[in-house]
């Protein structure tokens, strides 16, 4: 499939989105059945009710449907990321918070719908403005907690923050990207507690 990089939000023709959520959720449901690969635009416009031309009115594309779909599933982990962090005291165990959740809420939304997840997989794999938009949220999630440590003086100061903060990312980023994901079920369990403290030891001032 063509990636053409399109935003969750674009659109064509009048904004009214009580149509454009009406025209979402019957795709989210039509991909649950049929899977977001095999099905077309005409296939999706049969199974509403809908003309194809109609749909391309609020949607230019199959993968701007699928990138809104997209990005609500990412909405949904990020909220749950921030509520677990909001919820710990103090930047070791929001750290320890986030790896946890992050891994929780992953394995939930992507895994939870074998068909939904091919969204989630051409999503990642294609590098979709929702995937690359929420990757970076994700890092400013943990740049904040990173310097919130430092300034409390449970991490140390002397390495560059973007550094840090890629590396981290980087250590968590195979429980973050679906495509990967699925390749470490065996380590879900004990992951986020083991990496965390890794991290934590690498942070010590």
């Amino acid at each position: 499939m063509k990636n053409a990089h399109t935003s969750p939000n674009a659109a064509r023709g009048p904004a009214d989105h009580e149509v454009r959520d009406q025209i979402v959720t019957a795709a989210t449901e039509h991909f649950s059945l049929y899977g977001y690969e095999k099905t077309t635009v005409s296939d999706l416009a049969k199974a509403i009710g809908f003309s194809k031309a109609y749909i391309y009115k609020f949607f230019e594309s199959k993968q701007a449907i699928g990138e809104m779909i997209c990005s609500q599933c990412l909405r949904e982990i990020e909220n749950d990321v921030k509520a677990a962090i909001d919820a710990a005291e103090g930047p070791p165990e929001k750290l320890r918070r986030m790896f946890k959740t992050i891994v929780e809420s992953s394995l939930r939304l992507f895994f939870q719908d074998r068909k939904l997840y091919e969204i989630a997989a051409s999503a990642a794999g294609e590098r979709w403005p929702a995937t690359v938009a929420y990757e970076e949220r994700i890092r400013n999630l943990l740049q904040d907690i990173v310097q919130q440590g430092r300034l409390s003086g449970d991490f140390e100061r002397k390495t560059p923050l973007d550094e840090t903060t890629k590396a981290i990312f980087l250590v968590i980023r195979p429980f973050l990207h679906p495509l990967i994901l699925q390749y470490n079920f065996d380590y879900t369990e004990v992951a986020p507690a083991q990496l965390s403290s890794l991290v934590l030891r690498s942070l010590s001032p």
